[in-house]
């Protein structure tokens, strides 16, 4: 088996297990979003710190740390993705799952903005009509929900600016996930220990199994992430990123096919505008990434 096919099964691992979360989540009922969030990031910084010495990237890790600016970026990564992750899984436990595939569809379309906003990048006209469509889109989805879809918005806002973060901090996924969690760990068991205090806590009070699923959410995390690292190496990046679509398509199948969520007319308007939308940026950037290869050998030739 070619490497890149081998990367190509491996991110397909990836983003299916994404997609699947929906399933994972409301297994660890009675507990709550935030109960479930602290879990999740204290046993995804036990998981992290095993991958980090299993694949011998201590010393990537404490390059990071001793980086003052890409520690500071990672701060944020930390603050946004606690958002996205406790936004996600408030979701998907409270019978919105379809709305959280949208954050997800919506989320290249954001990076595309903040590529504008923040880094000053020109967008091109297919671009534009991309994030027209989209605006659109949101508009027809909050006539349709009746108010704004804010679950989507906060899970594409914050995982836009986790990436962007990520970018500037320009880390492995293994390590910044490891350093993000570590900033993150300490309040996150401060929040776990007040439970237990008060009395509120379901991880002591639900029996061993459900501390076992609570628990387990440090792997579910890690896994994926993995997978992904690998795959990276290993396949082109235009490719990695039409991958990034499984996830969403996944999720929405389950919400409308499992969860059975509600699907009116407004909605499929407004999913099928966002649709298009990534279609259209989708064509645009394999159509600029083709110019650029051209251009690229162009220059080698004209070099020799």
């Amino acid at each position: 088996m070619s490497e890149q096919r081998r990367g190509l099964l491996l991110g397909a691992a990836a983003y299916g297990i994404w997609g699947l979360f929906p399933l994972f989540w409301p297994l660890l009922e009675p507990a709550g979003a935030l109960e479930i969030l602290a879990h999740r990031v204290i046993w995804s910084a036990v998981a992290m710190t095993t991958v980090v010495v299993a694949l011998r990237r201590r010393a990537a890790v404490g390059a990071l740390v001793a980086d003052r600016r890409r520690l500071r970026w990672l701060a944020v990564a930390a603050v946004v993705v606690a958002c996205n992750w406790g936004g996600y899984i408030w979701g998907v436990n409270n019978g919105h799952v379809v709305e959280t595939s949208l954050g997800y569809f919506i989320n290249p379309l954001v990076t595309v903005v903040l590529g504008v906003t923040v880094l000053g990048e020109r967008l091109r006209t297919l671009q534009w009509a991309a994030l027209g469509l989209a605006l659109v889109a949101v508009v027809v989805l909050t006539v349709d929900y009746g108010r704004p879809p804010w679950i989507a918005l906060l899970l594409a806002i914050s995982f836009g600016i986790y990436g962007l973060a990520k970018k500037q901090a320009a880390a492995g996924a293994v390590e910044s996930l490891a350093v993000e969690t570590a900033f993150l760990a300490p309040l996150a068991l401060a929040y776990a220990v007040g439970l237990g205090l008060t009395g509120h806590s379901t991880f002591a009070s639900e029996g061993v199994g459900h501390a076992a699923l609570l628990a387990s959410a440090g792997l579910v995390t890690a896994v994926p992430l993995v997978l992904f690292g690998a795959a990276a190496t290993r396949m082109p990046l235009v490719v990695l990123g039409l991958l990034q679509y499984l996830a969403p398509v996944i999720q929405f199948a389950l919400g409308v096919l499992l969860f059975h969520e509600e699907m009116p007319v407004g909605r499929w308007i407004g999913f099928g505008l966002v649709w298009l939308a990534l279609a259209l940026l989708t064509a645009e950037s394999l159509r600029h990434h083709r110019r650029a290869q051209l251009a690229r050998a162009a220059e080698a030739l004209t070099a020799a």
